[in-house]
């Protein structure tokens, strides 16, 4: 009896090897949930499945049902993004998107949002330079904390709702364990780490600019590093473990 098929169009966020020459595909499908499946005989040299399934390809497969995994009978390549796959630089930059990605998305639950801005964001970072790819990352992970359900609060107290003034060379409470910056009255009762108010004003325009906005726009490097730390204390504290991309890249001196 032949098993039944079924389309998928998905992210590839991940390979894992299995026995001498499978692959494990780690994939976002296209209304966000988290998808397994295995392409047989992937690594062998002659396979079509080796260059059509790579991470950061977006691909329409042909999967087959199965016991535990199901199988990719075919795959068509919808989406190489090869400028970030074969740069470092650009390399560095995409990668904590797909990372984050596997950490949020769950089996099962829709979350359409979370592959419309990463694939919107990997078109836009394709043709950008490596500070705008910087800065497009910083915003694409702000923006996916925020779609999981982890909007960080950057203009009002996480404590008691009070405004948060942000001026110019201040120093603001942050508190990742409770998601946000923290007025002086709640300072005392939260666990906080100073932040610069430029940095929750770089989280505010990555989080309400549009991608193509951003990468026509300012590109700072510097900025762009103080926002993606920032991330990754909120990843730590509700993620349980940092993403390992994100440490290569603060550890590198790519940029």
């Amino acid at each position: 009896m032949s098993q039944p098929t079924y389309p998928l169009r998905a992210l590839v966020l991940r390979r894992t090897k299995l026995g001498e020459s499978d692959l494990i595909l780690t994939l976002l499908a296209a209304d966000g949930s988290l998808a397994r499946a295995v392409a047989k005989g992937a690594r062998k040299p002659t396979s079509s499945f080796a260059a059509r399934t790579e991470p950061l390809c977006v691909v329409d497969l042909l999967c087959a049902r199965g016991r535990s995994l199901d199988i990719v009978k075919e795959a068509r390549l919808a989406g190489a993004h090869d400028p970030l796959r074969r740069g470092i630089e650009a390399s560095a930059a995409a990668l904590p998107l797909l990372e984050l990605a596997g950490r949020v998305a769950q089996n099962g639950l829709e979350n359409p949002r979370l592959f419309q801005s990463i694939t919107r964001v990997l078109d836009v970072m394709d043709t950008a330079d490596d500070n705008h790819r910087l800065a497009l990352a910083a915003a694409a992970l702000v923006k996916l904390l925020a779609f999981s359900g982890l909007r960080p609060s950057l203009e009002a107290c996480v404590g008691c709702g009070a405004p948060i003034a942000l001026e110019e060379g201040a120093r603001v409470p942050f508190s990742a364990i409770e998601g946000g910056a923290v007025c002086p009255a709640c300072r005392p009762h939260l666990e906080t780490v100073p932040v610069e108010a430029a940095t929750l004003c770089w989280a505010q325009y990555f989080l309400g600019s549009p991608f193509d906005a951003l990468a026509a726009g300012p590109a700072d490097s510097s900025a762009s590093f103080a926002v993606l730390h920032l991330v990754q204390a909120l990843v730590r504290a509700h993620v349980g473990s940092p993403l390992k991309s994100l440490e290569f890249l603060f550890t590198s001196g790519l940029f």
